[in-house]
């Protein structure tokens, strides 16, 4: 590979329907995290997690939170194949993309999802 992986921006925080208003409330105001949520109705929470964007998702259908990472790679393409050769499982049925996102989904040995995305484009 042309450039070493590196850890990406973004950490996603996919949350139960029954956790997810106290869990936006513990890092709003308990821990009082810097909150970087666009002011439109409906947007995504979001915060300042050290350097780190931390993305709090609602999704239907989850009995417990999971965490989603990202990583770079400044050439996506080669980076699919890297992870072909050494038996990391794809799974871009995950989450849709955009169709101009130049990137995919991975899930690492435990099961943690990461988004591999160009590095170029953050």
């Amino acid at each position: 590979m042309s450039k070493i992986f590196e850890a990406g921006k973004n950490i996603a925080m996919k949350v139960p329907p029954h956790e997810y208003e106290a869990t936006v409330a513990f890092y709003r105001d308990v821990i009082k995290l810097v909150e970087l949520t666009p002011n439109d109705e409906g947007s995504t929470p979001r915060f300042d997690f050290g350097g780190k964007i931390l993305w709090i998702d609602r999704v239907e259908g989850f009995s417990q939170a999971e965490i989603w990472l990202e990583i770079t790679s400044d050439n996506p393409a080669e980076a699919a194949e890297h992870f072909e050769r050494n038996g990391i499982v794809r799974c871009d049925a995950i989450e849709p993309l955009p169709d101009d996102f130049n990137g995919f989904w991975i899930l690492g040995p435990s099961n943690i999802v990461h988004l591999v995305s160009d590095s170029d484009a953050s």
